[in-house]
């Protein structure tokens, strides 16, 4: 049975500031808690609807009807599992290899499955401004599949981070070189802007670097990729070449 209490602070979390106060967050899915159990992320409690995760102690599982699974879960279409997770505290920024920064990506998707494609393709270290939408929005999470797990994320000031690394830059444009042609290093900062304005001018002052996927339709009316298409399509180019 899931207590009143339970319920209002698992309800609770879908929200930042509760995330923030109770340094802790929830994923859903047999997949995603899964995945997470198996890091290095402390479990806090898990709720099932059925006998699964028989490797939980009794003492963090807790069997409850699917009425309150609906109660307290953020999906349209409940799981049977829900899991609440400890945030656990930022590691220390790294100033090498292959870093993809974020520069105020909003949509939870987006973000969820950028992390996805950096874990695919070896990316170690995310970087994300602060107006990025939160790594611990359950909608993030359930996109990420578990490769949050496996992707270190930070939230920095960019332009800050940016103005003061000794790595190559390369920004994400409309009219940049094209990524086909581009002879690109195994080490570097790949940024990515906000799904309707790009990234920002603050920013772009800092970038060495314009680089862009060329448009191959004929009529070539396409306004732009969608950001974690493009993603893994600049992802795969910096792989490719290395």
């Amino acid at each position: 049975m899931v207590s009143k209490n339970q319920i209002k602070l698992i309800t609770g979390l879908q929200q930042k500031k509760y995330r923030n106060e109770h340094q802790l967050f929830i994923a859903e899915g047999v997949k995603v808690i899964q995945e997470l159990l198996q890091s290095n992320i402390v479990l806090d409690h898990l709720f099932v609807t059925e006998s699964i995760f028989e490797k939980v102690p009794a003492a963090q599982k807790t069997l409850i009807k699917e009425a309150d699974m609906k109660r307290i879960s953020a999906l349209s279409t409940p799981s049977s599992c829900l899991a609440v997770f400890q945030i656990p505290r930022p590691k220390e920024l790294q100033h090498k290899g292959l870093i993809v920064a974020l520069d105020d990506i909003r949509d939870p998707g987006n973000l969820g499955t950028i992390i996805r494609l950096c874990d695919w393709f070896g990316v170690k270290q995310l970087l994300c401004s602060k107006e990025t939408v939160d790594l611990y929005n359950p909608k993030v999470i359930q996109a990420t599949m578990g490769s949050v797990s496996r992707v270190q994320v930070n939230y920095v000031d960019l332009v800050a981070f940016i103005s003061e690394t000794d790595l190559p830059v390369f920004g994400t444009f409309m009219d940049g070189k094209n990524i086909y042609k581009e002879q690109l290093p195994l080490e570097g900062i790949l940024i990515f802007g906000n799904e309707a304005n790009g990234i920002s001018k603050a920013l772009e002052k800092n970038i060495q670097n314009r680089i862009a996927i060329p448009r191959f339709g004929d009529i070539q009316q396409t306004e732009s990729l969608n950001v974690a298409t493009a993603t893994a399509i600049f992802l795969s180019e910096f792989r490719r070449n290395s």
